[in-house]
């Protein structure tokens, strides 16, 4: 979606409300929602500020100590939430909205340099000085259960229900049990701007993964996190629970595989010269 493309339908009542989002230490999406109006007056130009604890906290929020950028001692100033246009799309499981990454500054416009987003962009930029881009492509295995994420929580995440019951790996059988999920999970990314390929079962209970089209890796990097976040609440909204746990039990785990590779004008890098593959490994 371009910015022209939000202004029209913000103007016929279309969208009311946009995510600007950073990624934090856990790659989970964080940030504010905003009024589309809000965001088209002040933020595009502007951005928004957003605590500087948030990459700074554990997987419970709770404050971390050993932090020089976000402490008791030092106080919890601000950020600044710069929005990137380029990341601007529709989020077709929640009514009227929009979701805008953003790239995450401080009140002097210096980069935020422990930011997962920031780290990034720093490693595509020392790729390009040697004339270099690099692609990636990431494969996320999930686990589907018919508890609620509330009932989960207060069944202190034990014997919780997997949504199949045998290894359904490659099983179009064992998938169909869950297919209005999974199909309503694939529309929903490929309408949120996302290429997605396909969805298949796994080994562990209840265990499937959906795969999409490797991109610009920071792209796949951004659709990556705002995969994980909208499966969540698509999940959620259908009354499950989805959990990308590496470990969740002593079954198979959930793997993320990442397939990465580097381009030289488009051509691949190192397809027909070991030497240079070699001298790059030994950096």
């Amino acid at each position: 979606m371009t910015l022209e493309e939000l202004s029209e339908a913000v103007a016929k009542g279309e969208v009311d409300t946009v995510l600007l989002a950073l990624t934090d230490m856990q790659g989970r999406l964080q940030g504010k929602r905003l009024t589309a109006t809000h965001f088209l007056n002040e933020v595009v130009e502007h951005g928004a500020e957003g605590c500087n604890y948030l990459l700074a906290v554990d997987v419970d929020m709770a404050t971390v100590d050993g932090y020089a950028m976000s402490s008791w001692e030092r106080g919890y100033g601000d950020m600044v939430l710069a929005p990137d246009m380029t990341t601007l799309r529709p989020v077709p499981w929640q009514e009227g909205t929009v979701v805008c990454l953003a790239d995450v500054r401080w009140l002097d416009g210096s980069d935020v340099a422990p930011s997962p987003r920031q780290i990034l962009r720093r490693q595509l930029a020392r790729l390009a000085e040697r004339g270099w881009t690099a692609n990636a492509g990431t494969e996320l295995e999930f686990m589907v259960f018919l508890d609620t994420y509330e009932e989960a929580w207060h069944k202190g995440f034990r014997d919780l229900r997997p949504a199949n019951l045998y290894n359904v790996d490659y099983s179009l059988l064992g998938t169909a049990r869950v297919e209005p999920l999974i199909r309503r999970i694939r529309n929903s990314m490929g309408a949120a701007g996302m290429a997605v390929e396909d969805s298949k079962g796994e080994c562990n209970h209840g265990q499937h993964e959906i795969n999409f089209r490797y991109a610009d890796a920071l792209r796949t990097a951004d659709e990556h996190a705002i995969f994980k976040n909208g499966a969540k609440e698509i999940a959620a909204d259908e009354g499950m629970a989805i959990s990308f746990m590496a470990k969740f039990d002593q079954r198979e785990g959930n793997s993320c595989h990442i397939h990465f590779s580097l381009a030289d004008e488009g051509e691949p890098l190192f397809a027909h010269d070991d030497a240079l593959f070699d001298s790059f490994c030994a950096r």
